[in-house]
């Protein structure tokens, strides 16, 4: 038989793994023209994070001779082994082993590196790779397509799509990069009302040192999203703290009612509140944009003790009152608390919005594949708080920040005083 025919072998052992849920990679092992033995992935069935194909098959067929060395024998398998695959091959003593497709993130037969052709290791086997390449490559894109079908339709599942409501596909955001963390979601929250929300929650492991470990809140503007906020988290996560990113109802990944009378102040401020109290937050520090901050500024007066700080961030760096207009809530909340951000601090540290340029627009526009997607946008550019008490929640909450501006030495680049380091992008 031909290196292709054995290949074949190798392929229907793939598809037995895919049916069993697993990776579909699949192995045989030949001996004097004769298949003694056939492997496939069965890591998850068999709770064993050693049982590749490979692995399978030379254990079948180490019992199949009586020796672990198997003498004589080839190895054929339909994706290109990794480090401990390529190792037991050699143990083994193999004649020679021969791949499918190659595995850029994990070959050790070439792709990452090639333990095959260290001359110091006491027994050499050939290795050859491509012999069916491209039906081992489309197996495993098959697989990986519909894995990623079946996650979305699980989410789908567990947080179904209002009638009122659109959601934005998940291919809007692809190929957006420095966004590699994991997405969240909830949809329990009461003031939800079963609305999908997405947020970001990641924690700082291992890092050494001493001092403050705080939970940064943050909270983007219109249009933007928490994609704006991917040059600051790294920094924070660094610093040892823990950082949540919602996207507002309306905003980024999540549910976006379709009617503009759904954005009120009082629901957008409700749903954060509940969404502090459902992750257990403590010691927050308030990350803001300017614009259209008073919503976050007021959240501390239902639970006080919960949070430490606040850091303002301008959506553009150079940007001032006269060519930024600021919403009349954080106007009024200026006016009642007396705080005015300091123009150098917010030019070196107003990166929190996506500066300009190809990359920020195609991030900025990914949530909103149709104007009908745009309802939080344009009720957010006239939203304030939505009762008789406009001027009362601003002065109140003004009042709040005055009061612990000198205990929680607060200005805008106090991240510096709990970071133990500037910020730098």
């Amino acid at each position: 038989m031909s290196d292709e025919a054995f290949m074949e072998l190798a392929l229907a052992q793939a598809w037995v793994a895919a049916a069993f849920g697993e990776v579909p990679v699949g192995a045989v092992v030949v001996r004097q023209g004769k298949v003694i033995a056939t492997g496939r992935n069965a890591p998850v069935d068999a709770h064993d994070p050693t049982a590749h194909a490979e692995i399978m098959a030379l254990r079948a067929a180490a019992l199949a001779l009586g020796n672990y060395r198997l003498d004589e024998c080839e190895l054929f398998v339909t994706l290109e082994p990794c480090a401990m695959c390529s190792g037991a091959m050699l143990n083994a003593r193999l004649k020679r082993v021969v791949f499918g497709a190659s595995e850029p993130k994990t070959g050790a037969a070439g792709s990452v590196i090639n333990l095959f052709a260290q001359a110091q290791l006491n027994h050499q086997t050939e290795v050859q790779g491509g012999v069916l390449a491209e039906a081992g490559r489309v197996l495993l894109q098959d697989f990986f397509r519909q894995r990623r079908a079946d996650q979305r339709e699980a989410a789908r599942q567990r947080h179904p799509l209002r009638d009122d409501a659109l959601r934005t596909p998940d291919a809007a955001f692809d190929g957006l990069t420095a966004y590699p963390w994991a997405p969240h979601y909830l949809s329990d929250l009461p003031a939800l009302e079963g609305l999908r929300m997405h947020y970001l929650d990641e924690q700082a492991l291992g890092v050494e040192g001493g001092g403050p470990r705080l939970t940064y809140l943050c909270l983007h503007g219109s249009p933007d999203w928490s994609y704006a906020f991917r040059r600051l988290i790294p920094s924070l996560l660094q610093a040892g703290h823990r950082v949540v990113a919602p996207d507002l109802i309306g905003f980024g990944k999540s549910d976006k009612p379709k009617k503009d009378s759904f954005h009120t102040f009082r629901r957008h401020r409700q749903i954060l509140l509940e969404l502090v109290e459902k992750l257990g937050l403590q010691n927050i520090v308030l990350v803001l944009p300017r614009q259209g901050a008073l919503l976050g500024l007021t959240l501390p007066l239902a639970a006080p003790l919960r949070y430490r700080g606040l850091r303002l961030m301008n959506p553009d760096p150079l940007a001032g009152r006269e060519y930024m207009p600021l919403s009349q809530g954080f106007l009024l909340w200026e006016q009642a608390g007396g705080m005015q951000p300091e123009r150098d601090l917010m030019r070196r540290h107003g990166t929190c919005d996506m500066p300009a340029g190809a990359e920020a627009d195609a991030a900025c526009e990914a949530p909103f594949p149709g104007n009908s997607y745009r309802a939080g946008v344009r009720a957010f550019a006239a939203m304030a708080p939505d009762s008789g008490n406009h001027d009362g929640i601003a002065s109140e909450a003004g009042q709040f920040w005055r009061d612990r501006r000198d205990e929680c030495n607060l200005h805008v680049s106090f991240l510096e005083k709990y970071t133990n380091k500037p910020y730098q992008e």
